[in-house]
Formats: C-alpha cells, sequence, structure tokens
C-alpha cells in the first residue's frame, strides 16, 4: 500500500473524511462544497477558438471587435452551472480561452468564474491570459500551445508560466473589458 495511503489509514475516520474533502476540494474546485468553480466544468466547458492568426489578434483593440456575449448567453451559462442568483460583481462569464488568445464567444468556451474565490480567482486568471497574450505576440510561445495549456488547467497553465505554487500578490488585473 502506498505510504501516503498508509499513513491516512491509520488516522481516524474523521480524519479520513476531512482529508477526502479536502483532496475533492482541491481537485474539484469550490464546486465540491457548493461554492463557486475554481475551474470549468470540462463537458460544459472544454474552449472553443475562432480562426484566427497571431496578426489578428496582437493588435490593440482587437477584443472589443470580437466581444459579443448577449445577456441571454450569459444566463444560459450561470443555468448550466447551477447559480441561480448571484450579486453583481461576484462573477464575471469568462472565456475559458480568453478573446485575447484567439478565443471564441461560443457557449462551449464560456463560464462563470468568480472573483471572490481564494486564492484562485478571475482576477488571478486575468494576469495569466495577459502574460500569455503578451508571450504569444512576442514570437515566444505558440498560439495553439497557450490555447491548449489554458484550457487544460488555467491553474496549473498559472504555476507552470509564474514558476509559483499560488497566485502572485499585486494590484488587480485589467478588467476583461480594458484589455487590448
Amino acid at each position: 500500500m502506498n505510504k501516503a495511503l498508509w499513513a491516512i489509514d491509520r488516522v481516524g475516520g474523521a480524519a479520513r473524511a476531512v482529508s477526502l474533502v479536502t483532496v475533492l476540494m482541491v481537485v474539484l474546485g469550490t464546486a465540491a462544497s457548493g461554492g463557486p468553480p475554481l475551474r470549468p466544468d470540462p463537458p460544459l466547458t472544454p474552449g472553443a477558438t475562432l480562426e484566427v492568426t497571431t496578426a489578428d489578434m496582437c493588435v490593440p483593440g482587437y477584443t472589443k471587435k470580437v466581444r459579443d456575449v448577449p445577456d441571454p448567453v450569459k444566463r444560459q451559462v450561470y443555468a448550466a452551472y447551477g447559480i441561480q442568483t448571484h450579486a453583481s460583481g461576484e462573477y464575471e462569464v469568462d472565456h475559458l480561452i480568453p478573446l485575447e488568445l484567439g478565443g471564441s464567444n461560443a457557449l462551449t468556451n464560456l463560464w462563470p468564474q468568480s472573483y471572490q474565490t481564494q486564492p484562485w480567482n478571475a482576477h488571478v486568471k486575468d494576469r495569466l491570459e495577459n502574460e500569455l497574450h503578451r508571450l504569444v505576440c512576442a514570437g515566444q510561445l505558440p498560439l495553439d500551445t497557450a490555447q491548449r495549456d489554458i484550457a487544460t488547467d488555467w491553474i496549473a497553465a498559472y504555476q507552470a508560466y509564474f514558476h509559483t505554487d499560488l497566485p502572485r500578490t499585486r494590484p488587480h488585473a485589467r478588467r476583461p473589458e480594458e484589455r487590448p
């Protein structure tokens, strides 16, 4: 038996239950506890892209030209994730693959991302999006790699690109409507 599992098995039942809940919350995000999701649900939000090139999306103002998520679509996103009510500013309907990396406005690329979860939230993901956009536009990272990394697991991508286990502390990133 794995030594870590053996050690957990030797601990009392309450500790095992707490450990299992902790693991589920880390793996599945706080959705396992009934809170906002830290990561999108892959069957609902696998990610989707537009047919664009680096030259198309590395132009200032590009995202303003392609951003189009009407309120009825946003309501669909919230409903798909079981969010019936929320306070203004609690979530953003976020693009898993961001527009600045060629992401689409399709329902399969949208999910409700919390501004309030800690330490991982929409502000932190915005920093990753900005960094990946910078790297792609500087020719230091292929666009398809950036898209795949953020769609597969944005938290793991943040950790890999920023070389840290937890988000760096700094003022909030620009809000989506302020992006290039």
